[in-house]
């Protein structure tokens, strides 16, 4: 199965060789872990891989649920799906991205932002739905009091652990990608800020147990992120696109203020009046004073950053579109006249002005062209 046209062969365990067949070693990795279901000796340690781990089955009015809490077991499936990441990855690069860049013909610098939207697009839409639809039946989007009521929420449902499991793969995976497609040296930081603060928040939000309020900002984060990829891909195709920035911009600063009420509501607010006080490792409660002020830093930091990144961009779109004014005045003002033209007896057209109320005509002297 192969996800790259080879043009040229290199020697085994060579970079370049690395590089070309890195989603063909994963996809033989995964291979591996999936036959090893098939035999009895080796199906328990495959399962480590493949389902999330730590079940707990309790009695309810509905019946038997399962539900699940977190453990260093989890590193397995992360990984497991770290690997599933790369070969979805590669599929998407090579059956769609690729085959739009070869009509586009865009620059090398575009090139590489019209792949990171690309993939982005499709993580943020899949994301974007998942996260709706688990906020939507857990019933966080009408009870916000759910979101800090009954902390620490150390027991999730089967599709928020795994949720979270997903999301955590996918964000590790984007650092070993920088190196695979061969991003440039310039692009390197900055794509490493956003993947370094995606793992931070998600990570703090599931090993602090504040899974719900991780759920709703994640929604809110990725749709917004959905539409300035969506505008910039658009933007490479044709820069006349320039409208649905506007509307990104919009829903930039909508997302911000609901981050920060949300985040002061659940955490500044519902667990300050919380009863369940104090730091318990065992029980998962990590509701103390000095946490809470960490989390509300950390997020206040983090969308004070995010905000001066969209003023700068917001600047700099400004500043280009006055310059493009500028210079079609330039272009306007030195464009030469047109000459007029002559009539039948030799008089340029508009130069004798006809008499009005029997007025005898006036000659307009016009230089010859």
């Amino acid at each position: 199965m192969a996800f790259r046209r080879r043009n040229k062969s290199y020697p085994f365990f060579s970079q370049e060789f690395l590089i070309q067949n890195h989603a063909d070693i994963v996809f033989s990795l995964v291979i591996f872990v999936l036959i090893g279901l098939m035999f009895e000796t080796t199906a328990k340690t495959a399962i480590l891989f493949i389902q999330p781990q730590y079940n707990v089955t309790t009695l309810s009015p509905e019946g038997e649920v399962t539900f699940y809490h977190y453990g260093w077991k989890d590193s397995a499936t992360i990984l497991f799906y770290f690997f599933i990441a790369i070969i979805l990855h590669a599929v998407v690069q090579e059956y769609l991205l690729d085959k739009v860049n070869r009509r586009l013909h865009l620059s090398k610098s575009k090139n590489t932002k019209f792949n990171e939207s690309g993939q982005l697009c499709v993580f943020h839409l899949v994301s974007s739905v998942w996260s709706l639809y688990i906020v939507i039946t857990e019933g966080y989007l009408f009870h916000l009091s759910s979101l800090w009521e009954n902390y620490p929420h150390v027991h999730l449902r089967f599709q928020v652990k795994f949720f979270y499991l997903t999301q955590l793969a996918y964000w590790l995976h984007a650092l070993p990608e920088l190196y695979f497609q061969k991003v440039r040296k310039e692009e390197i930081s900055r794509q490493l800020q956003y993947i370094c603060l995606y793992l931070l928040h998600i990570a703090a939000a599931y090993s602090l147990n504040l899974s719900r309020v991780g759920v709703v900002l994640l929604f809110l984060q990725y749709v917004s992120e959905l539409g300035f990829h969506i505008a910039r891909l658009f933007y490479f195709t044709d820069e006349n696109h320039q409208k649905m920035f506007d509307m990104w911009a919009i829903s930039f600063v909508f997302t911000r203020m609901v981050t920060l009420t949300l985040m002061f509501l659940a955490v500044g607010f519902g667990l300050a009046r919380s009863e369940n006080q104090g730091l318990d490792w065992e029980m998962g409660n990590f509701n103390t004073v000095l946490i809470r002020m960490t989390v509300l830093l950390l997020v206040c930091l983090t969308q004070s950053w995010l905000l001066w990144k969209f003023i700068r961009f917001q600047l700099r779109r400004w500043r280009e579109f006055r310059h493009e004014q500028a210079v079609r005045k330039k272009a306007a003002a030195k464009q030469p006249l047109r000459p007029l033209k002559r009539d039948s007896l030799g008089h340029h057209e508009n130069g004798v002005l006809k008499a009005e109320n029997g007025a005898s005509p006036r000659i307009k002297k016009l230089k010859s062209p």
